[in-house]
């Protein structure tokens, strides 16, 4: 629902060439993933995403990362891609491997986010089948979904009404500490997983 929602409101606002070069990539990511699901831990997978979103976050905040607007390569969109659909698959921590493709180009906010709310919408439809086949559906999570959707619909028209309010220099200062709290909040739940099993 929360994408049906996210995914009208921001259906002219995506920048194509960046979907493109991201869903190739997360095809494999959650093609892989869904053949190592019951092999590898997602303690392991929370744990080395916050990795990678907590040192993207301090190299821009302290090294040399350009302060002007840069394209990456296709190569680099498709890798990230691959990343961002490996770890949504595994533990739904999707998020900093796209936006370390994403926040370096500096495109205007609904842009951002408009990429972001379709790519996860994609990615969250080709998960459906290796969830489905991995056993993830059932009547009791079902129920909770059903229990929450209100609160989700609530939230998300929140988060659309504050992506239009803060100026555009404003949002990508909030969108780098974000990341980089989630990012070590995944590291702390990570280690704890590995610590507990």
């Amino acid at each position: 629902m929360q994408d049906a929602i996210s995914v009208w409101v921001y259906r002219r606002d995506w920048d194509a060439w960046n979907l493109k070069v991201l869903l190739v990539g997360s095809v494999f990511g959650v093609g892989i993933a869904a053949l190592l699901a019951s092999r590898v831990s997602d303690a392991h997978v929370r744990l080395l995403v916050g990795l990678i979103g907590v040192a993207f976050v301090l190299f821009a905040w302290f090294g040399r990362m350009p302060t002007q607007a840069r394209r990456p390569s296709a190569a680099s969109g498709v890798f990230w891609g691959a990343m961002s659909g490996f770890t949504s698959m595994l533990a739904q921590a999707g998020a900093p491997p796209f936006q370390v493709h994403m926040l370096p180009q500096k495109l205007h906010k609904l842009t951002l986010v408009g990429t972001n709310m379709i790519f996860f919408a994609l990615v969250n439809w080709m998960k459906v089948l290796p969830f489905f086949l991995l056993g993830q559906f059932n009547s009791e999570n079902l129920a909770t979904s059903a229990l929450l959707l209100p609160f989700a619909v609530a939230t998300n028209f929140l988060g659309i009404w504050l992506v239009r309010r803060t100026p555009n220099e404003l949002f990508y200062k909030i969108a780098y500490w974000l990341m980089f709290i989630i990012s070590a909040e995944l590291m702390r739940s990570g280690v704890m997983g590995i610590v507990r099993g």
